[in-house]
């Protein structure tokens, strides 16, 4: 069976997972830091910052199309979208460190600095991610071994985030002593290198196997016309608008909602307990102590805590997947998580372990999920494939990538639009906190509850039309399989 020879070594989906975990040093950079670095470091207004973050964003959503194409009638002897994997490596770990470096240029200056480096590094980022994005669908047709894969890569992307969100901060505050353009600079050119690094190790480990047939017709008006008539394609790409409006409002606030609507001395406190708990580690890394930041280290614990939960909530999703199909999982992940995420609003400002319990059960509930519209999107390829005789994988990413672009660039701007409407007030040059009134506290309290959640409501409810069940994924995998041997026989 064509299937029994696509099955994938661990030491594969290892390489596979690397290159998402590479892209994530970079991306979740961006989702969690990149507003507050810009507005307390470089030193840019928030309604400059909004402007960048959609226009930036939306020509990545433009050229992923582009890449789309380009990618899908790439022809080499390693394949087709393994190559850009390569090509792209050094470019994205040198676009990724000068979006975090602060040149001593006046305030035009530095505005132009941001946009030109963010919309390079976003141009970068497509040109990796689309081939990226799409070699997951042609490493193995065979539906167990493609969620499983997707469950090693999410692993690995929570590892990535753990970095991240755990120690991005503390990094540049250990780095930095006081200055965070430094910090920022030394920070991510440790992760811009080992993003390059990673990015090899994919090229260099995995394979494509799902081959187009032979016969097939390059044609772009086709490829845009079996998009437009894919139902579950049109589906996954406003649930990825939705989904990732809601990650870059909650993520961009989430740390000035630890700055601002926790309690400092609480947080001091807690953090003096734990460090007692642990010898004194935490100190050592600069994590507690007179002169550490209580505000950055709470929520680096909290995250690296909360995405050490989404590892269980990540395989529990590929046990759930196996019995109920990914539809229904992806539901009642996004439900559970939602929930979790609306209860910050009631979190008091002494209520430091409140807190910290929510972000573990939305994390678990967020880790259900994670794996599940990256193998729907793999099914929305196959569907292409079965219903129309025609595959573009990387133009099926492509498009749906363009959704979380998207999203990205819309909850950007409206992040850094509430903070401005909030009434917040950036802290001067090397300040790291100022007091903030009451109306931007509970701006940025809402910001990171009530508001996203609408867009997951919003996802929800589009779900419930999303035909692709697990009786279809085995008919299309079966008869896909039967077409494939029938082609690579003659």
């Amino acid at each position: 069976m064509e299937n029994s020879t696509q099955k994938i070594s661990v030491l594969e989906k290892v390489g596979f997972s690397l290159g998402d975990s590479a892209a994530n040093f970079i991306f979740q950079t961006i989702m969690l830091l990149q507003l507050s670095f810009y507005t307390n470091t470089f030193g840019i207004s928030a309604t400059a910052i909004a402007v960048l973050f959609l226009v930036g964003r939306l020509v990545g959503a433009v050229a992923d199309p582009i890449m789309g194409v380009i990618a899908d009638r790439t022809n080499t002897r390693w394949g087709k979208f393994r190559p850009w994997i390569l090509w792209t490596a050094i470019p994205f770990g040198i676009f990724g460190f000068l979006a975090f470096y602060t040149p001593d240029l006046g305030e035009n200056g530095k505005v132009v600095w941001a946009f030109a480096t963010y919309i390079l590094l976003m141009l970068v980022y497509s040109a990796n991610n689309i081939p990226y994005s799409a070699l997951s669908g042609v490493i193995t047709g065979d539906q167990k071994q493609r969620n499983s894969l997707f469950s090693y890569r999410f692993i690995f992307v929570v590892f990535a985030t753990i970095a991240i969100q755990g120690f991005a901060v503390p990094m540049v505050n250990h780095f930095g002593k006081g200055d965070s353009a430094k910090g920022y600079m030394i920070t991510m050119g440790i992760f811009s290198l080992l993003a390059v690094l990673f990015f090899v190790a994919t090229f260099s480990w995995t394979k494509e196997r799902v081959k187009p047939n032979p016969e097939q017709k390059q044609s772009l008006k086709q490829d845009i016309s079996d998009l437009l008539n894919n139902g579950p394609w049109v589906i996954m790409f406003l649930v990825f608008v939705m989904m990732f409006i809601f990650l870059a409002i909650r993520n961009g606030l989430l740390l000035f909602f630890f700055q601002y609507n926790l309690d400092i001395p609480s947080m001091a406190a807690l953090l003096n307990s734990m460090n007692h708990g642990t010898f004194g580690l935490l100190e050592k890394v600069g994590m507690a102590g007179a002169n550490a930041d209580p505000a950055g280290s709470i929520f680096g614990i909290t995250n690296i805590l909360g995405q050490l939960a989404s590892i269980l909530g990540i395989v529990v999703s590929n046990l759930l997947v196996s019995r109920m199909g990914k539809r229904n999982v992806f539901i009642g992940g996004l439900l559970l998580a939602t929930l979790f995420a609306v209860l910050f609003y009631v979190v008091p400002p002494t209520g430091i372990i409140l807190v910290l319990v929510l972000q573990i059960l939305f994390n678990f509930s967020w880790g259900i999920t994670m794996p599940v519209p990256w193998a729907m999107m793999a099914d929305v390829a196959d569907y292409s494939d079965w219903k129309y005789n025609r595959r573009s994988t990387a133009m099926v990413f492509a498009g749906i990538v363009i959704g979380l672009k998207v999203g990205l660039a819309i909850g950007g701007a409206i992040g850094s639009m509430l903070l401005k409407w909030s009434g917040y007030v950036a802290p001067p040059a090397k300040v790291s906190w100022i007091a903030q009134t009451p109306e931007a506290i509970a701006g940025i309290r809402l910001s990171t509850s009530i508001y996203p959640a609408f867009a997951i409501v919003f996802v929800i409810v589009i779900l419930l039309f999303y035909k692709i069940n697990k009786s279809m994924e085995i008919k299309m995998q079966d008869e896909l399989a039967e077409r494939r041997k029938a082609y690579n026989a003659q």
